[in-house]
């Protein structure tokens, strides 16, 4: 896939390559993510019976065959924001994506580490960029055209983690899951304008 030259300068200045995760599906809901070496992590979304509530589970791969829940969101029955279950936290999903008033188009969320993290638009291209608590980015969402991938379906996006840049830290369990969760939540509500 052509990142094109915005993606890759950026990348030169984060100081490498990041790992990358290529993002399946339109909706975010129920979705992939995916490397070489397999689906990381997969958004699955079940409806009740009576069409009232749907809730979306999280799941982080371990090794081949094996992977563990890692969050439950459970929507309104709107179909708007409900809450979120991120390890044995429970927040309202609306706390993991607040409008930040001082940056159009911003949402903050306080990470498992208790310190306040920030997706934003990027001024130079159509990503989205997560910043740390020093605005070190730390990880992006890079929108692509719709490309069929055999066995996987449609890939919409790449999500993108710097490991070496700010604490080090964004590669691992459970600041990974929380970029993972609200990078998702991100999407769902850049599309349905909540």
């Amino acid at each position: 896939m052509n990142d094109g030259p915005s993606v890759r300068s950026f990348q030169r200045s984060q100081g490498g390559l990041p790992e990358v995760l290529s993002w399946t599906s339109q909706d975010p809901r129920e979705s992939q993510l995916y490397n070489t070496w397999g689906i990381q992590y997969r958004f699955q979304t079940v409806v009740d019976q009576n069409q009232l509530l749907s809730t979306t589970t999280l799941f982080r791969a371990l090794r081949k065959g094996k992977e563990e829940r890692v969050a439950k969101l459970e929507w309104a029955p709107s179909g708007g924001l409900g809450r979120a279950q991120i390890g044995k936290n429970i927040v309202p999903m609306s706390d993991l994506l607040q409008k930040d008033p001082h940056a159009r188009g911003s949402r903050w969320f306080t990470g498992p580490d208790k310190l306040i993290y920030r997706w934003i638009p990027s001024t130079t291209s159509r990503d989205i960029l997560l910043q740390d608590p020093n605005s070190h980015v730390i990880a992006l969402f890079h929108p692509t055209r719709p490309t069929y991938m055999i066995n996987v379906g449609e890939v919409h996006g790449e999500l993108h983690f710097f490991r070496n840049v700010g604490a080090c830290t964004v590669m691992h369990p459970p600041i990974m899951d929380y970029v993972t969760v609200t990078a998702m939540l991100f999407r769902f509500c850049s599309a349905f304008g909540l």
